[in-house]
C-alpha cells in the first residue's frame, strides 16, 4: 500500500501504469486519477481536488454521488438487482410509466448504454420504413449527419467519417447515407431524390464530439419539417445533449422539436448505473414484438430506481434553469476575457467549447494538462477544441472560481 494517500489504497502513479499494463489502449486519458467524487469536484488519490468541466460526457449533470440517487441504488440493491425480461418486476411498469410522462412519449424501449439505445433507435426506424411506410424488404436507409459521434458499434461507425472510429474496421453496414450537418438544404435534396427508401434521418441537435458545434437557429424544425414531407422518422439523439444539459430539458425544446424518436442515456442516471432508453409513440414502437429486440439488463430494478430518482433530481432542484443561466454566464466572462488564443466561444446551457488558436507550439492538449495542473479538469476534441460541461448542480461561485483557474492559465500562456 502506497504512503501518503487519501482515497483508495493506489497512489496516481501505480493506477495508471495498471491501465496501461492490463487495459486495452483504447483510449488516450489526461494523465490524472480519480479517486473520489461529490457535487462539481472530484479529487485523486492523494487528495489533491479538482473541478470536474467534463461530467464523464455529461453522465454526471446531477453532480457525483448525488446521495438521493446512491440511496436509490442501494435500497433497491438489497431487495433485488436483476430479473432479465423473461419475468415481470414491480420495478419496470412504475419506471416506464414515470419517464414516458417525463419527456412526453407513449412508449419506453430501456436499454444500458447510450450505442445500444443508438442500434435500438436504427432497428426500429428500419422496422418502422418497412411494416409502415412500405419499403422494399431490404432496401431501407438511415440519413445521418456528417461530423456525428452516435457510439462505436460497426454499424454505428459506418455512419461516421472519423477515421480514428473508422480505419481497419470495415466492411461496414450497408443501407447508410450521410449528408453535410446544418444543411436542411441537403437533407430536402437527398429525400427528394430518394426518399421513398428512407425510413429514419438520425441527428445530434448538438454535435458534442465534434467540438459543441451548435447549429444555425432553425435548422432543426426545418429538418423535422422535410422529414414529415416525406414520410420520414425524425430521430434525435440526445444522449449527452438531454436531460437539462443545455438549459432545456431536451436541446431539441429550443426549436419546439418533438422526435418521433428519442434517445437518452448518461445522465438518465447522473453517473451511477447504465441506463439509456429510446422513447417514441405507440404507432412506432409497437413495430417491435417479441424476441425481436432485447437485452438481459435493460431496464432491470436497479436501472429503474436510479433513473427514476436521478430524473427527480432534474425537476426537484431546478437543474434546467440553472444550466441555462450558468451557462450564459460562462460564456459571456469568456468573450469578454477576450484572449487571443480563444478564438470563439460557443455551446448552450453548460454544454460549452472554445475554439484555441495554437500558441508556441500549445494546443489544445497542452491547455487541458495545464488546466489540470491547475486545478480543473477537461478534455480537448479534436486538436483546437476544449469542451466544458461541468455537473448542472454547481454552484455560480463555483463557476466563477473556475473561470478564474481557465482564465488564469491562459493569461500564463
Amino acid at each position: 500500500m502506497s504512503e501518503n494517500l487519501k482515497y483508495g489504497s493506489i497512489s496516481s502513479a501505480e493506477a495508471m501504469e495498471l491501465e496501461n499494463k492490463y487495459g486495452a489502449h483504447n483510449y488516450h486519458p489526461l494523465p490524472i486519477v480519480i479517486a473520489k467524487g461529490e457535487g462539481a469536484k472530484v479529487w485523486d488519490p492523494e487528495g489533491n481536488e479538482y473541478f470536474d468541466f467534463l461530467s464523464a460526457y455529461s453522465a454526471v449533470n446531477q453532480g457525483h454521488c448525488h446521495p438521493k440517487i446512491i440511496n436509490a441504488l442501494i435500497e433497491q440493491a438489497k431487495t433485488l438487482t436483476l430479473t432479465s425480461r423473461a419475468f415481470y418486476s414491480n420495478n419496470l411498469g412504475e419506471y416506464e410509466k414515470f419517464i414516458t410522462e417525463f419527456f412526453g412519449f407513449d412508449m419506453v424501449l430501456p436499454m444500458n448504454s447510450g450505442a445500444e439505445a443508438v442500434e435500438t433507435a436504427i432497428k426500429l426506424s428500419r422496422k418502422w420504413g418497412y411494416e409502415k411506410k412500405g419499403i422494399e424488404n431490404g432496401k431501407a436507409v438511415i440519413v445521418f449527419a456528417e461530423g456525428n459521434f452516435h457510439g462505436r458499434t460497426i454499424t454505428i461507425i459506418s455512419a461516421s467519417g472519423d477515421p480514428d472510429c473508422r480505419e481497419g474496421f470495415g466492411p461496414f453496414t450497408p443501407g447508410i447515407h450521410k449528408i453535410p450537418y446544418n444543411n436542411a438544404q441537403a437533407l430536402e435534396e437527398y429525400l427528394s431524390a430518394e426518399g421513398k427508401h428512407v425510413a429514419a434521418f438520425i441527428v445530434e441537435p448538438i454535435q458534442g464530439e465534434a467540438g459543441v458545434f451548435v447549429p444555425d437557429d432553425g435548422y432543426l424544425k426545418s429538418c423535422y419539417d422535410i422529414c414529415k414531407k416525406h414520410n420520414v422518422l425524425f430521430v434525435a439523439d440526445e444522449v449527452q445533449t438531454g436531460v437539462a444539459r443545455t438549459g432545456r430539458l431536451l436541446a431539441c425544446d429550443y426549436e419546439n422539436v418533438r422526435p418521433d424518436i428519442l434517445i437518452l442515456g448518461k445522465a438518465i442516471s447522473g453517473g451511477v448505473y447504465p441506463v439509456s432508453a429510446v422513447l417514441a409513440d405507440k404507432e412506432i414502437m409497437l413495430v417491435i414484438k417479441p424476441g425481436q429486440h432485447g437485452s438481459t439488463y435493460g431496464g432491470n430494478p436497479l436501472a429503474c430506481a436510479v433513473a427514476k430518482a436521478a430524473l427527480e433530481i432534474v425537476k426537484d432542484e431546478n437543474l434546467i434553469e440553472k444550466a441555462f443561466d450558468l451557462g450564459k454566464i460562462f460564456r459571456e466572462e469568456l468573450e469578454q476575457f477576450n484572449h487571443p488564443m480563444i478564438k470563439l466561444v460557443r455551446g448552450r446551457g453548460l454544454l460549452n467549447a472554445i475554439v484555441v488558436e495554437p500558441k508556441d507550439g500549445k494546443e489544445a492538449w497542452d491547455v487541458c494538462v495545464l488546466l489540470k495542473e491547475a486545478g480543473l479538469l477537461c478534455k480537448p476534441t479534436h486538436r483546437h477544441i476544449i469542451r466544458f460541461a461541468p455537473p448542472l448542480v454547481i454552484s455560480e461561485e463555483e463557476l466563477r472560481q473556475a473561470l478564474e483557474i481557465i482564465k488564469g492559465v491562459f493569461n500564463a500562456l
